[in-house]
């Protein structure tokens, strides 16, 4: 009969594919029945402990064997005496040599085995099974004791008589610190007491103290960053010279703070009497996420920590320093209110805040400029909001007055006072005031356009500009030209205007959202943008009016965004801040700041009018010739 296949019932009728597959079992050394709970008390921690190391192995079967290899050793001293047994002496037959065969004349004995060398043959039945087991290092718990604090129970009742006998011994003490103070007064002719004299001259040593501790600090730091210190003194790029127009920045300090990781810097302000300490306001531009805020203060001679923190319960959208009065710092936040701090009074509230019954912004404050102080010698400054006021803050003793100098509306009226607004409100942006003309400001709004107002004339607009398609971030005057502003917006345009006329002179397409643009203190026609992928923008218009002379990547562009830029009022240097709380300087290459040079035999004109008639020049080429004429 022929073979056949037999097949269970139950078996499965699997594909070729499924034939094919290759299934994977791992095997491990792992116990699956091992106890995986087993616990023991830790004196340590005075608890019961899981056991993390578990043994792993399992026993199945185990045989004592008793046997033992003949070519061992061990059966040499066990068993040879066994086998052989006492020697036996063979009698000799009539003096011949012939001996009775014994046991080792035997093949078959054990001596005959044991002297023989024969060859080895094995045998399957001779041999010996012997089991070998490692011992785990055995868990050992080391326990230390200490002493335990020393403890005392005190108790005590106090009754009316105990109290009383208390405040007895009370008056008692001051009257006789009383007498000794009446002693030393009348010991002194000066009228000073001793211990007056010795917390004057304490309070002197701290003073001193805390002065000398600030100098080593910074003394540190510099020492820290030497090789910042001297570029920033001495770097200039060489490079330069080969690149004709273009220009570069070279990073310097790096400025942050620990507890200001999540803000971002909403604006940067330099001191112009310390032109080493500037300003940082820190909040958030993400409106579905806001929170507290930080008004913060560096050095460059200390990049490493903050001069002055200054937490805000609501973060901190503008901030402003006084020109004449370098301790005073205006500051705006988001939930509407303004404030001033000084930086000669100790603590951390401001001297002056507005609350909703001083008038202060429904919306958040984007803008404060300080002004000169008017004629009661009052500081005063000047505020716009997302709420469509501009108000003119004026310190007067322990308050901030308010008056609404204008109210901006959608159909281009102006509304004295705090009257109600016809055809909506406006939303103000940002604004700035004229250099030399001191009624005159300009106010951005957040439907792109730009309107020239007057403090004196509040009943309508000087000008309207059509400036941007979306809202206006910035808009600042000339330092020099005081005909020339310009404006920056998120539609990724920086436009440059002339007051005079209703269309923009030059217009510039950064391919990205500008957060912000500064003019230079040394020149007319040099200004800075900073965009949201990352890039600070340089131009200069006397060398090149069509595009940057400098564009460089200072942040990682899909981590970071530019917010704010300014420039030092008498170093060659740039602050730049971005959304995650950074602050980073970077010094201008010569390109940047290159001076006209002179001719043989002519000196180089000085003061501002040079520059006047700098950017006087450039607009006279774009102007028409009624325009030059008028």
């Amino acid at each position: 009969q022929g073979k056949a296949l037999v097949r269970p019932p139950d078996q499965m009728e699997l594909t070729e594919a499924e034939l094919k597959e290759d299934i994977t079992r791992i095997l491990t050394a792992n116990n699956p029945h091992a106890p995986q709970n087993i616990v023991r008390y830790s004196i340590k921690e005075r608890s019961y402990k899981p056991i993390n190391v578990v043994d792993q192995m399992a026993v199945h079967c185990v045989l004592e064997g008793s046997l033992v290899h003949q070519d061992s050793e061990e059966f040499d001293l066990r068993y040879k005496y066994l086998f052989v047994g006492f020697p036996q002496v063979n009698p000799v037959v009539d003096g011949g040599d012939v001996e009775e065969a014994g046991d080792e004349d035997r093949p078959d004995s054990a001596v005959s085995r044991i002297n023989k060398k024969e060859p080895k043959v094995t045998n399957q039945f001779n041999f010996s099974n012997r089991a070998s087991q490692t011992l785990n290092n055995p868990m050992r718990d080391r326990i230390c004791q200490t002493e335990p604090p020393p403890r005392s129970s005190f108790s005590a009742t106090a009754n009316q008589w105990e109290i009383y006998d208390a405040y007895v011994q009370e008056l008692q003490k001051q009257e006789k610190n009383k007498e000794k103070q009446k002693g030393t007064h009348s010991q002194k002719d000066n009228g000073k007491s001793k211990k007056v004299m010795l917390m004057e001259t304490q309070s002197e040593d701290v003073t001193k103290w805390t002065m000398a501790s600030k100098i080593l600090e910074r003394t540190i730091s510099q020492n820290t960053f030497d090789d910042i210190a001297q570029d920033f003194k001495y770097f200039e790029d060489a490079s330069d010279e080969f690149r004709e127009q273009e220009g570069t920045l070279l990073p310097l300090w790096k400025f942050q703070y620990d507890k200001a990781k999540t803000l971002s810097v909403t604006a940067l302000c330099w001191n112009n009497k310390y032109q080493d300490l500037f300003a940082v306001g820190l909040g958030s531009y993400n409106f579905s996420r806001q929170g507290c805020g930080m008004l913060l203060f560096y050095s460059l001679k200390n990049p490493a920590f903050p001069e002055y923190i200054y937490p805000t319960s609501s973060g901190v959208m503008c901030l402003d320093i006084h020109a004449q009065h370098s301790h005073l710092v205006a500051v705006g936040f988001y939930d509407g209110c303004v404030a001033v701090y000084s930086l000669k009074e100790e603590g951390q509230e401001p001297v002056y805040k507005s609350t909703a019954k001083t008038g202060k912004h429904t919306d958040p404050v984007w803008q404060v400029r300080w002004q000169s102080d008017d004629m009661d010698n009052n500081h005063n400054f000047y505020s716009v909001s997302s709420d469509g006021r501009v108000v003119s803050w004026t310190l007067v003793k322990n308050e901030l007055v308010f008056t609404d100098i204008i109210r901006l509306t959608l159909n281009g009226a102006v509304s004295e006072g705090t009257e109600g607004a016809q055809g909506g409100v406006s939303s103000g942006t940002s604004f700035d005031f004229h250099k030399q003309i001191d009624y005159m400001f300009l106010v951005g709004t957040e439907e792109g356009k730009i309107h020239k107002c007057s403090k004196t004339y509040s009943s309508q607009f000087l000008e309207t500009y059509d400036a941007h398609s979306m809202a206006v971030d910035t808009v600042k005057w000339n330092y020099f030209h005081p005909k020339v502003f310009v404006s920056c917006s998120s539609d990724w345009t920086v436009k440059i205007w002339d007051h005079t006329i209703n269309t923009p002179m030059f217009v510039f397409d950064l391919q990205a959202a500008v957060g912000d643009v500064a003019w230079s203190p040394y020149s007319s026609t040099v200004f800075a943008a900073v965009t949201t992928d990352g890039t600070v923008h340089v131009f200069d218009l006397s060398v090149n009016k069509y595009e940057a002379i400098c564009q460089q990547l200072v942040v990682d562009k899909k981590k970071t965004k530019l917010t704010h830029v300014e420039f030092n009022p008498i170093h060659p240097v740039i602050i730049v801040g971005d959304d995650r709380g950074y602050v980073t300087s970077f010094k201008l290459s010569p390109n940047l700041r290159k001076k006209p040079k002179a001719k043989k035999g002519h000196e180089l004109p000085k003061g501002p009018e040079v520059e006047v008639a700098k950017m006087e020049k450039l607009l006279s080429l774009l102007r028409e010739p009624d325009q030059n004429s008028g």
